[in-house]
């Protein structure tokens, strides 16, 4: 984020709960594309991605342009088989979408979507993937295990480039599940960390710079496991602070002062790993009963909020990152900051522009809602444009 919107955002200030007109406000159900009515915006976004997965699957591509959602030229784009998530490359050259029959690659070309070609096994169920460096990293689900694969990519057109790397490791402990989209990448792209349900979080060192033909993964045969807190629970969710001090991670009855909202969030210093050293306020009530995907918005070092989307419970909350000094050392306090209604929220990104929050919301119409950030309380989102971007979105992206 550039200066000024750090000041604008990321004030730290004593956590409200109450906000200005609009925030409380539902987004509107409509079957188009809905004008905000309250605390509007003329800003613009960067491009961004919404996978939708109901009975006619595709990527729609989009823009915020003086406020008003502008498709890009081609879109929808059509997903042949069921799709589960996707991921860009860093330039924002190429997208790739996992599907029921395997990885595929578009081209993206002045934000259109061009031909898509099959680079991974029609037999291979990839739930959540990441680009690094000149990799594709992938997370497989086979029955009762999660396995990881790395497939050398072509920095020139997006393709297979040699062949697909396995890792040495097999996630076998409590019945590993691949939580859909979540998986997560330290700034430096040398650490993956992913959320594998009651099987915990799991993370384990990547080499990007290496060559296609040496095994990225390195050559252990074990990688370290963050179990969850409580017994019965799940790891639903994961992120990495981008400035790389914090890991975030979203469990299921991780909340024990609530009944009904029992979900949460742990904050983990990076650095102290294997040793699981919990922030000051962690774990910290993530605002519903699961916490499905975590968004970071700025540097933990310099004070940051993260948001929270809880699909169960209806909305996003935010959750501020406070900074503090002495003797030398640093150290990070959470604490929970404002909530506002989103029906089903399932995947959150920050465009390009620092100007949005972006939100998919399950199974819902519309499926795609926007915020901006409030200019006078901190960690508040103002409800924006609200559309129906296709059936039962599963995932979005924004363009780099």
């Amino acid at each position: 984020m550039n200066f000024g919107k750090v000041v604008r955002v990321l004030l730290l200030a004593a956590p409200l709960l109450t906000g200005c007109a609009g925030f409380w406000q539902n987004p509107n159900s409509t079957s188009t594309s809905s004008g905000c009515t309250t605390d509007c915006t003329t800003d613009s976004s960067g491009n961004f991605y919404i996978l939708a997965g109901g009975s006619t699957p595709q990527v729609q591509g989009e823009s915020i342009v003086s406020g008003v959602l502008t498709a890009i030229s081609g879109s929808p784009w059509d997903v042949t088989y069921k799709p589960w998530t996707m991921a860009i490359t860093p330039n924002g050259n190429y997208l790739y979408v996992s599907t029921e029959a395997g990885v595929y690659m578009y081209p993206i070309t002045s934000g259109s979507l061009g031909t898509a070609t099959q680079i991974d096994s029609a037999d291979t169920t990839v739930y959540a993937m990441q680009v690094d460096g000149n990799w594709l990293i992938e997370a497989v689900q086979e029955t009762g295990e999660v396995m990881f694969n790395a497939v050398p990519l072509n920095s020139t057109n997006g393709s297979i480039n040699g062949t697909i790397q396995t890792a040495p490791f097999i996630a076998t402990t409590n019945l590993p599940s691949v939580e859909t989209g979540q998986m997560a990448l330290t700034p430096d792209g040398t650490t993956v960390f992913v959320s594998l349900g009651t099987g915990g979080t799991i993370y384990f060192p990547f080499a990007p710079g290496d060559s296609a033909t040496t095994n990225p993964f390195g050559s252990s045969t074990s990688a370290p496991l963050i179990p969850v807190v409580t017994s019965g629970a799940s790891a639903l969710s994961v992120a990495v602070d981008p400035g790389g001090i914090l890991v975030y991670i979203g469990e299921t009855l991780l909340n024990a002062s609530s009944t009904t909202n029992t979900g949460g969030i742990r904050a983990l210093q990076f650095s102290a790993l294997p040793t699981v050293t919990n922030v000051s306020g962690s774990p910290i009530g993530s605002g519903g009963a699961g916490p499905n995907f975590i968004l970071p918005v700025g540097d933990a070092a310099s004070g940051s909020y993260i948001y929270v989307a809880n699909a169960s419970s209806g909305n996003i909350t935010s959750i501020s990152v406070t900074p503090s000094t002495s003797s030398g050392s640093s150290t990070y306090t959470l604490a929970t900051g404002s909530t506002v209604s989103a029906y089903e929220p399932l995947a959150l990104a920050e465009d390009s522009e620092d100007n949005f929050i972006l939100a998919a919301t399950e199974g819902y119409s519309p499926g795609f809602l926007s915020y901006t950030f409030d200019s006078t309380t901190a960690g508040l989102l103002d409800i924006q444009i609200t559309a129906n971007t296709g059936a039962a979105p599963v995932a979005i992206v924004a363009a780099p």
